[in-house]
């Protein structure tokens, strides 16, 4: 029992000198944790120090992952799993660089990474005193957030006018008690230079995914160009490679178990210091449907292209996606369920609530925050069935509607007056989305977006009376027409299956998309006064929420008085933490690395276990070069260390005590998938490839020495 209540009292209340390994950092708090006496050996201040070059410049944010620079050349690391839709767009039948990798032998070789942007952090600054300014005087929540996005939006907009390759961010923290001005230097022009096949990046699949013992070469090379003026420029033959202040020397020493390693990213989102009520809608509302929901795709996307090489290359990307969220999910109910995690979050309540009635102050202050949070679900009950159905209109849904729900939105809100316009829109947001609208068609293959079609349609008329889409009422009014006959009419119909033609529609006004009577086009305009009084529920939602949340935490910290990390949003964070190993159940020990002969006794000669000749030759032939660890007497494959990430980390360095790159970062183990609500000391892992494997694979078994030379590691 005691072991429990502690367990609740560290994942909210992290206290610096006791629990290293947990916790997100900001850069600026990373001086604060005592990293000298946990077994760093260069300075925190050679991590980050405010307005100078540290190891944070070697960091880039790409995509939806990280990656860092690992030669003065632009060259950069990150993993196969980040850098899969690329290769899969850069891709064709003649050309399936998934299926049997990509090496450039030489800069002019180098492919496009379609639809790629990077972001290198140059500076970031606490701006709270500057935001809430905006927020004074106003007590109503969504008139106070609407005046701090203004506020926001003016202050990004003034940094990144007139320049092609800033971009600015303002990230709020602790719901609103503090606010972070980030200033990026942006990339788009990045190419692939090496990717191993499926059969090693992707080895195991779906799987072997999120678990651990893990035997996955999860990595790729890519390279960083600008303009000849060092402008982050989009693609042009004139280009030359990025030559960043700093970039990642690779480890001279073999890693062990018991290293200090520490982990630089931009993890996408946390929710640790929410509430019972933010848990249990999860559990029961938005976890099971997303797992049915991508579940039910995911087999319809496998039955359509079963037979169809090119489908199923087409879709590789979407199903990839939808399996790895899939599968996380379920790891987050499996978890909540096994360790009874809203009731504990009931208990830790009630013993706030105790703190907090025991002083009148502390009670008309606090009192009613709890209640509140509760009260605000209430907002979302009513129409969560509708609502869930009606964000397959987004995307999946099928292309072509997603397509015509984006112009139509954007056509609507541009009419407005520009100073009545949601923040965002304006001149900019057209000319990128004229200048990356053929990426929204890189997973369209047409029998599959039929199909996804036919199956929302199916799924809106079978909602229940209450809670109808009135807007689409009009496609089932006819009984003779079946849901599969209005699509098929819809794709005759449509031109929105031509990214041209969509590119061409992107300054249209509301009343010139009407007149073209485009089937996906009168469905988007259908629904829009349904999607506007729903986002209004939902602003309203977040505004109120929001500002409890941000009282919840004050009340928190005032209880405990112990200083607390920030949820991630997407944010540079630190995270540090030995080389180690876990046990998931009773008798059970799992060590932290595994080796090449763990990835041979997998081997079934089929997917996803399906080990290439050449790598089996070099197992065989013991040819292992410089890679080989003394102590394992084998190429070390993974290894688990004992450091807080999550999604968006993917990617991201793992680092020794020198600052020196040991591997990259590819997963969570599934014992501990609810880390993004709780820390568990005991069980949560980081999985990252090992930078052996890596280099092994990359000189071996890619013939890539090359890489090795510019990397300063081969003469």
């Amino acid at each position: 029992m005691k072991k429990h209540l502690s367990f609740v009292f560290i994942f909210i209340f992290l206290i610096f000198s006791s629990y290293g390994q947990e916790g997100m950092w900001l850069l600026n708090q990373i001086d604060r944790l005592d990293l000298k006496q946990k077994g760093l050996e260069i300075n925190p201040s050679d991590i980050y120090t405010p307005g100078k070059s540290g190891l944070y410049r070697a960091i880039i944010q790409l995509g939806g992952g990280t990656a860092s620079f690992v030669s003065p050349e632009g060259l950069i690391v990150t993993n196969h799993h980040v850098a899969f839709t690329a290769i899969q767009r850069a891709s064709d039948a003649e050309n399936d660089y998934l299926t049997h990798g990509f090496l450039a032998g030489s800069r002019a070789e180098e492919i496009q990474a379609p639809g790629y942007r990077a972001r290198l952090l140059l500076e970031m600054k606490d701006v709270t005193a500057e935001v809430l300014e905006a927020a004074q005087g106003i007590d109503d929540p969504l008139e106070r957030d609407e005046s701090v996005n203004k506020k926001i939006a003016m202050m990004t907009e003034a940094i990144e006018k007139d320049k092609e390759d800033v971009e600015a961010r303002v990230a709020e923290m602790y719901n609103g008690k503090e606010y972070y001005l980030f200033i990026y230097k942006t990339f788009r022009d990045i190419r692939i230079v090496y990717a191993p096949p499926v059969s090693i990046g992707k080895f195991g699949g779906e799987t072997d995914n999120w678990m651990w013992p893990r035997h996955t070469g999860d990595f790729s090379f890519l390279r960083v160009y600008v303009s000849p003026d060092g402008t982050g420029a989009g693609y042009s033959p004139d280009n030359m490679p990025y030559k960043p202040e700093v970039w990642l020397k690779v480890a001279g020493n073999d890693l062990k178990e018991g290293d200090f390693t520490f982990v630089l990213g931009f993890p996408g989102s946390t929710t640790r210091y929410r509430t019972s009520n933010s848990a249990e809608w999860n559990l029961k509302h938005n976890y099971p449907f997303s797992i049915q929901n991508f579940a039910e795709i995911i087999s319809l996307l496998d039955q359509l292209t079963e037979n169809d090489p090119e489908g199923r290359l087409k879709v590789a990307s979407l199903r990839s996606g939808l399996s790895n969220v899939k599968k996380n999910y379920e790891g987050k109910v499996d978890g909540m369920i096994k360790t009874d995690f809203v009731q504990k979050k009931l208990d830790f309540e009630k013993d706030f609530m105790v703190w907090v009635n025991g002083d009148q102050k502390r009670k008309e202050k606090f009192g009613n925050i709890l209640d509140g949070i509760k009260g605000t679900y209430k907002m979302l009950e009513k129409t969560k069935d509708r609502d869930n159905v009606a964000g397959l209109l987004q995307g999946l849904g099928g292309t072509q509607l997603g397509v015509a729900m984006q112009l139509y939105d954007i056509a609507k809100e541009m009419a407005r007056p520009e100073d009545q316009r949601e923040p965002g829109y304006n001149e900019d947001l057209l000319a990128e989305m004229e200048n990356t609208m053929e990426f929204a068609y890189s997973s369209y293959y047409e029998p599959v977006d039929k199909a996804l079609m036919v199956r929302m349609l199916k799924m809106v008329n079978q909602l229940p009376s209450g809670q109808r889409i009135a807007g689409m009422e009009y496609i089932f009014n006819d009984p003779a027409k079946s849901p599969e006959q209005f699509v098929e009419d819809a794709f005759a119909t449509s031109k929105l299956n031509d990214p041209e033609y969509a590119v061409s529609l992107v300054r249209k006004t509301p009343g010139e998309l009407e007149a073209l009577n485009d089937p996906f086009i009168t469905i988007a305009s259908s629904v829009w006064q349904m999607q506007q009084e729903t986002n209004e529920v939902y602003q309203e939602f977040a505004a109120k929420v929001t500002d409890l949340r941000k009282q919840y935490i004050t009340a928190l910290y005032e209880w405990k008085g112990s200083t607390l990390y920030p949820d991630a949003n997407s944010t540079m964070r630190f995270t540090s933490g030995p080389v180690k190993g876990y046990s998931p159940d009773d008798a059970v020990w799992y060590r932290p690395f595994t080796t090449l002969k763990g990835v041979i006794a997998k081997d079934t000669g089929e997917e996803p276990f399906n080990v290439p000749d050449g790598l089996k030759k070099l197992y065989q032939s013991k040819d292992y070069g410089q890679w080989k660890d003394p102590v394992l007497n084998d190429v070390p494959v993974a290894f688990t260390h004992q450091c807080d990430i999550t999604g968006g980390n993917s990617g991201s360095p793992a680092l020794n005590s020198k600052g020196e790159i040991i591997g990259v970062v590819f997963d969570g183990n599934y014992e501990a998938m609810i880390s993004d609500w709780q820390y568990d000391f005991d069980l949560q892992r980081v999985i990252s490839v090992d930078i052996r494997y890596v280099l092994f694979v990359t000189e071996k078994f890619g013939k890539a020495d090359f890489i090795l030379r510019e990397m300063g590691i081969m003469q």
